[in-house]
This record gives C-alpha cells, structure tokens and sequence, in this order.
C-alpha cells in the first residue's frame, strides 16, 4: 500500500502538542485535525457532479492554508497553489487552466480577482478572513474522518512550474510522493517532534510544501507559519519561536547575510538550514554566523532529477545527481563531454560541455503536468527525463549549474517564463520587438533583461519606461527587467529567431547601449556600474556563472 499524506493526518489526530503557531496564535495538532476535518466535509459538500475536484487557495502563509491542505487529504481533492504575484490575465488564466471548483482566498487579493474572467468558480469563491467564512463552515464543525477511498498516486497538489513554454505549468504531486518525501527528510534531517519549523518561503511554492510543511507534518513539530518573508524579522522570529529548522529557496540566505550583525546573532535556537539555489559565497557565512548546518542542494518540483552536495564537492559545484543524472545535448541526446578549466579554473569549453541536465532512468517517477500533454511529452523524450536546466559536468562527475533554457528564468527564488514580459513591453508603442532572457545575478540565479528594437525616430526614455511597467497590471512583481539593452539588430537565426544564448553571453558589456534600473528609474549603465557588478561577482566567487 502507498503511503499517503492522510494517514500522516491521521497520527496526529489526538496529538495536543502545538502544531501551528502564527504572530500570537496557536494551534494544537487535534485543533488543526478537527478544522481540516470540518472544511473536508464542506468540501464535500460542492464536490462537482463531473470534472476535477481542485481547490484553488491563494492565501499568504496563514494557517487557514494548513488547514486546506488536511481538508484536501482527507477528502480526496486536489489543491492548487495559486501565485499571488501573478497578475490580471496571468492570474485569470492560471485559475482556470487548472479547473477549480472552488477557490479560497483571503480579503488582500480580492482586488486583485477582481474584473476577472474566473468561470464557474466565480461563484464559489470563499474569503478565509470574512465574517461569512465561519458561518459557511459552522454547520460542518465537529465532522468526523470522512473514510473516503483514496488512490494515494492520484494528483493532491498542482504546483505551478515555469518551463520553456510560454505560461507556467501545472506540476502533479501525488499524496503518495509527498508522504515520502516527507519520510526521507524526517530521517535525512533528524527532524522529532521538539523540532520547529520556520516556514516564510510561499507555501504556493514547492519548496515549503517539500522541504518544510510535510516533513513538520510527519514529524509531528511546530511550524511557524510568518506570512511573508522577511530578512529583519528572521532573527526575531527564530528567538520567539524557538526555531530549529528552516527551508528556503533562492536568496534568503543572502538577505538576512546583509541585515546588521551583531555579536549575540550565534546565540539563538536554529540548528539546520535546508533548500535549493543558495549563493555558494553565502553557505559557510550563514553557517558561521547563525551557528547552524546548511544544506543546500539543488531539485525540481516535478522530483525526478535530485542533486546534493558531498564533503568533497568542488567549490561551485552542485554536487553528485542520483543514479542515472547526466549532461546531454538537448539536439542529439548524446552526453556532453566533460568540463575543462584553466588553472584559475575558468571554464575553457563552454560550447561542448554544456547541456541539458537530465536523468535516463527516472522519468517513471515523474508524475506529469496537469492538462499539458506537449509539456509532458516535451519533459520526456526516449524514454529520458529532461529537467530544461543547463548545466556541465567536471572528469570527478561533479555537476555545475549553467542557467536554464533562456525563455525561462528564475528571479529572486520565484521562475517566470520570457514570452509574457515579452508581451507586456511589446505593447510600448515605442518598442517594436522585445526579447527578454535571464543574465546571471550577483548572488544568485537570474536577473531579467530585455532587448529592444524601438520604432523608427523613437528614443529610450528610462523614467517613461518604469512608468510604463508600472501601470500594466499583468505584470507579476518579480518580472521587471534589471537591465534595458536598445539596439538596432539583434543577434538571429537565418529563420530570424532571436538567439538569447548570445544575448545571454553579452550580457550588459555589449557594444549596445544598456539602460540599468535604479529605484524607480532607469538610467544608462555606466563603466563604473560595471565594474562594480563584476566586483560583486568576484566578491562572491561567482565568476564562472559569467563563462556560460
């Protein structure tokens, strides 16, 4: 029998230790079993006749999302983590390309749904913080374990993951998988029930869901659920809460690194720091300074290709993938051949090394996205599990990161395709053709930069232009380019399609003007900028990020 995210619910059922604290709130185990209960039977109650039965929440960090999740295994639902940085018609599409039946949100994004084509569930949208939402759930309070028939590998979570196509996708998570993620974590981490957990990454996203809610959940801990992440609130909240164990994804890391230090910051309760895409340069100085293990590797929503770090990993290096994880070329699917370095360890072949990280023996794990048969088919090629991260490898088999396909990127911990920024500036009436690619970041994964050809006679104004962005409601908070490149020509194929590798490769010390976006303006990029960036590189050991 597959294990199942109900049956961990189902432990912690007449468990009285704290399971949820929130601000000056708390929640016992048997208090969130009993209110997941409650919305499982509400949920019942508008189960659809026919189709999908998917619950959308578009909820911050608050516990009412905790409580959704237990509702949806115990009922046999499907959650759907909806982005709250999405925006108009990015938002209107992401909820109905998901078919939700229901979708709960709380008073904040009202506005934000609002004027929306939402469907049939634009009338069965429920407000968690309203007064209406106790007296809709008050007749289900005191429901018992529905004791549904429940198929453990049927879909439980949809996670939205950027690809190479133009919208986000819908990335299936099992109960089934979920539960072992959990269980591998528990052991992996040491994680009991005296643990808590600090979880201020969105839990829309899969990494505090994977990495933090489930392996919390097994262990019957405490999460400590902080609405938004905040890097002068990290600290605090680890001290208030007595926080053992935190999850994290991009910067966060970097963040709370340039918040003032202080000589007391060792003095706290945190004992192990877990995620993905951490700076190298910030690993042994968040360790040192908070007095805790960090351990970042590197892994997809979808599950099928994991990385981690080795005591004898390289300095920049990812680590050792699972079995059967190797470097192809994406064209030929042969495997790429090894890195060669300088001796100040410059990457000398990057042409020939890098490919397409993927894995030959893992694609029957990898349980598909919802209602997107050519991204399915696209993810999985011969029999072969294509992950649309590039990256190489060194003559050891260590892995190196090398960015992603270059129509997606993933700015500040959160993946955006190219195509719908491309859209939004396109709409200019100054610009004639936008292409929009990811540049490495100083710290860590990508910042955006767009290319432009503007309309005859016309001029880049940079002040005009963030006023632009500004004003177009579809645009999601993390898509606004760091840097504006103007040409004449872009860098094409015979059959006229933009080349963002180059674009990539030349990144701001091209021979076109480059504009940099500064507060609320953009402004010309300087030499001295330049320098500057490259310093900040350097500083961080992040040259090679720059070779490919």
């Amino acid at each position: 029998m597959l294990p199942d995210v109900r049956s961990l619910f189902r432990a912690r059922a007449g468990d009285d230790s704290v399971a949820i604290v929130f601000e000056d709130d708390r929640m016992t185990w048997r208090e969130h079993v009993q209110a997941s209960l409650a919305r499982a039977a509400w949920l019942e109650s508008l189960r659809p006749a026919a189709g999908p039965f998917h619950i959308g929440v578009l909820l911050d960090n608050v516990p009412e999302f905790s409580i959704l999740l237990g509702a949806a295994a115990y009922a046999g639902a499907t959650i759907v983590g909806i982005n709250p940085t999405r925006r108009g018609a990015e938002l209107e599409r992401d909820i109905g390309h998901t078919d939700c039946a229901v979708l709960v949100t709380e008073s904040r994004y009202q506005a934000d749904l609002a004027g929306l084509d939402l469907g049939a569930v634009g009338e069965r949208v429920f407000v968690a913080d309203s007064e209406q939402w106790t007296e809709t759930l008050r007749p289900f309070f005191g429901a018992r374990d529905p004791e549904v028939e429940l198929d453990a590998a049927a879909p439980y979570l949809l996670i939205f993951t950027s690809g190479t196509t133009g919208h986000p996708k819908a990335a299936i998570c099992s109960q089934a998988r979920l539960a072992g993620i959990a269980t591998n974590l528990v052991e992996r981490h040491g994680l009991t029930a005296e643990d808590v957990t600090y979880a201020s990454m969105p839990m829309f996203h899969s990494n505090q869901i994977m990495a933090g809610w489930v392996p919390t959940l097994a262990a019957g801990g405490t999460l400590a659920l902080r609405r938004k992440f905040s890097a002068s609130g990290f600290l605090p909240d680890v001290r208030r809460y007595g926080v053992t164990y935190m999850n994290y994804v991009g910067k966060p890391l970097t963040y709370i690194l340039a918040t003032p230090e202080a000589p007391d910051d060792a003095q706290n309760s945190l004992r192990i720091a877990f995620g993905n895409e951490g700076a190298e340069h910030d690993l042994e100085r968040f360790a040192k300074r908070f007095q805790c293990v960090v351990q970042d590797s590197y892994g997809s929503t979808e599950g099928s290709v994991s990385i981690g770090r080795t005591p004898e990993t390289p300095k920049g290096a990812l680590g050792i993938g699972i079995p059967g994880t190797v470097v192809l070329d994406p064209e030929t699917g042969k495997e790429c051949p090894p890195a060669n370095f300088d001796p100040d360890g410059r990457l000398l072949n990057a042409d020939d090394c890098v490919g397409e990280i993927a894995n030959r023996e893992s694609a029957p794990t990898f349980e598909g996205y919802y209602n997107n048969t050519d991204a399915n088919q696209a993810r999985i090629r011969d029999g072969v599990y294509w992950t649309g991260d590039l990256g190489y490898r060194d003559r050891e088999g260590f892995l190196y990161f090398a960015g992603r396909d270059f129509d997606w990127l993933r700015v500040d911990g959160e993946n955006f395709a190219a195509a719908p920024v491309e859209r939004i500036i396109a709409r200019h009436p100054d610009v004639s053709l936008a292409a929009v690619y990811g540049v490495p970041d100083e710290e860590v994964g990508d910042q955006a930069m767009a290319a432009l050809i503007l309309e005859p006679g016309a001029k880049f104004d940079g002040i005009e232009f963030a006023e632009y962005l500004k004003r177009q409601s579809d645009l999601g908070t993390k898509w606004a380019p760091r840097y504006v490149r103007v040409s004449d020509k872009l860098p094409s194929t015979e059959t006229n399609k933009i080349l963002k590798r180059v674009l990539r490769r030349e990144r701001w010390e091209c021979e076109d003007p480059v504009w940099v976006r500064d507060g609320a303006v953009y402004r010309p990029l300087t030499p001295v900028d330049v320098a500057s960036i490259l310093e900040r590189f350097r500083a961080r050991s992040r040259e090679a990020a720059l070779d490919v």
